[in-house]
């Protein structure tokens, strides 16, 4: 039985525990069109120092995002505020589960400082699930959107927020501190949700994105899915009509790649053409941005995309 370990630091800790006892699932080798540059750059390096001396936490770290290694490398990077400990074990995610520790009162102010030395144009702010604070964590996702407006006054923000299930008002904080952009995954289709996402409800998270354009019609709203894992053309297909309902602007379709044995398996490699087809039935259905390819991920090439967001809405 393989065993999935926590940092090196901690090489004593599982950092999936509740994935132990699974059986494993062989990794599959990638396809030939899904390879990526292994990071190492000058800029890289700049970048993992303004992330180390903050002591900030990165998803592109903790998700092992395959585009890490570019994106670092032009000084981009998705800061995920709360803590590296989520309260929820998705099967898909390589985030650590376990009970968190207490919020860092300085985090925002350190997230912002950081953006304002990447000198960023547009910032991505996520987080773990934090279902053990009355808020959710809404009010610290708040603070670290306007501690970042004040720095950095002319960067757009765009937030990848929990669903804050059973957690009243939460949602509310969150939109009034206006984020440019808010962004919630739906990760998959709505009869793999108690496989691949069990401590979520499909409807709930998406009327969560209907209820940010009742509250602030002009806040663009993004969301995104992962393919592979078990889904059909149809199940897509529902996913986009159901988004599109919920009046929902970007969607962002990409690989489920799998990030250890004890992890949901892959299913299948999609191809590229095949995301090119998603890609473009997504825009005749309304969508004013689609992001669809192999590697696409909810915060990968962000600051561009919102750019043609902003130029798709005049």
């Amino acid at each position: 039985m393989a065993t999935v370990l926590d940092r090196a630091s901690e090489p004593e800790k599982l950092r999936h525990p509740e994935k132990a006892h699974r059986a494993d699932n062989p990794i599959q080798r990638k396809p030939n069109w899904i390879r990526v540059k292994a990071p190492g750059s000058g800029v890289y390096k700049e970048t993992m120092k303004i992330v180390r001396e903050r002591g900030l936490v990165t998803v592109c770290e903790e998700a092992s995002c395959p585009n890490i290694g570019e994106c670092w490398s032009k000084k981009h990077s998705t800061f995920m505020v709360m803590g590296d400990t989520c309260t929820r074990a998705c099967a898909f995610c390589n985030v650590k589960t376990g009970k968190p520790g207490p919020l860092n009162a300085s985090e925002p102010e350190k997230v912002a400082e950081a953006v304002a030395l990447m000198e960023l144009s547009h910032a991505v702010i996520t987080s773990v699930d934090r279902d053990d604070l009355d808020d959710g964590g809404a009010a610290h996702i708040a603070a670290t959107v306007r501690a970042i407006r004040a720095a950095s006054p002319t960067t757009t923000v765009e937030v990848l927020t929990p669903d804050f299930l059973r957690k009243d008002g939460a949602l509310e904080m969150v939109v009034e501190a206006k984020p440019d952009v808010f962004n919630h995954n739906l990760e998959t289709v709505p009869h793999l949700y108690l496989k691949i996402r069990p401590g979520a409800r499909y409807f709930h998270s998406l009327r969560l994105l209907q209820r940010v354009k009742e509250l602030d019609p002009e806040m663009f709203t993004k969301s995104g899915i992962m393919v592979g894992l078990g889904e059909v053309r149809d199940d897509i297909m529902q996913v986009m009509d159901d988004m599109r309902a919920a009046d929902i602007d970007f969607i962002t379709i990409g690989q489920y790649l799998q990030p250890t044995s004890k992890h949901a398996a892959i299913d299948r490699f999609v191809t590229p053409e095949e995301f090119e087809g998603l890609e473009k039935t997504a825009y005749a259905k309304g969508f004013l941005m689609v992001s669809s390819s192999p590697l696409t991920r909810s915060s990968h090439h962000a600051g561009d995309d919102f750019e043609k967001l902003r130029a798709a809405r005049r």
